[in-house]
């Protein structure tokens, strides 16, 4: 891979990590409900499993949905089910994620793992990014632009997640802040309408 590549892969990846969208909305939601520290298995969670998203779609799942159109339209409406339920559950709860306990807590490492594949835009970058600087399909170019990738999202991902625990002192009663998950709710829902275009 070129110098001049790389450097575009690392734009496309700050434009596309840093934009509004499922993950960056949920982080930021959870920095407001829960703060910093508490997100960042939520963090991780997004950065290495789109790295492992990337890695997967490379070596195989584009072509399942190459074979089998079916599979990726399949895959959109579980997701946009999925992402609907996340939306109501944020709209209508103190709190974004709740434990079986009934005590409030941000989602785990392993959770944001999994949402990225649900993820509509996630399934986007990630088809994108092998599709333009991976066309070759080795092994190491796929690594390489996951790897990049994984790089350049974490800060971008960590700035929403920031911003979550700022704007967290002027949401100091419960009214407030059930406006503010309503609000966030409601841009999720929004964040899917590349899906429906």
């Amino acid at each position: 891979m070129t110098l001049e590549i790389a450097l575009a892969l690392m734009l496309f990846a700050m434009a596309s990590s840093i934009t509004p969208g499922p993950n960056n909305l949920m982080l930021m939601t959870s920095g407001v409900n829960f703060g910093f520290r508490p997100t960042l298995p939520h963090m991780f969670g997004v950065s290495l499993g789109f790295v492992l998203m990337a890695i997967l779609v490379g070596v195989g799942i584009m072509q399942l949905f190459d074979a089998f159109p079916i599979s990726y339209q399949i895959l959109t409406v579980l997701s946009v089910c999925y992402m609907l339920f996340l939306a109501y559950k944020i709209a209508f709860s103190a709190n974004n994620i709740k434990s079986v306990s009934g005590k409030s807590k941000p989602m785990t490492f392993i959770q944001a793992v999994l949402f990225q594949w649900v993820n509509p835009k996630a399934w986007t970058m990630a088809l994108t990014a092998i599709s333009v600087y991976a066309p070759s399909k080795t092994v190491m170019s796929i690594m390489f632009v996951a790897l990049i990738f994984g790089a350049v999202n974490f800060p971008c991902i960590a700035l929403w997640a920031g911003l979550g625990t700022k704007i967290k002192r002027i949401l100091h009663s419960p009214k407030r802040l059930h406006r503010f998950n309503f609000t966030m709710a409601a841009l999720l829902i929004l964040s899917l309408y590349p899906v429906f275009i």
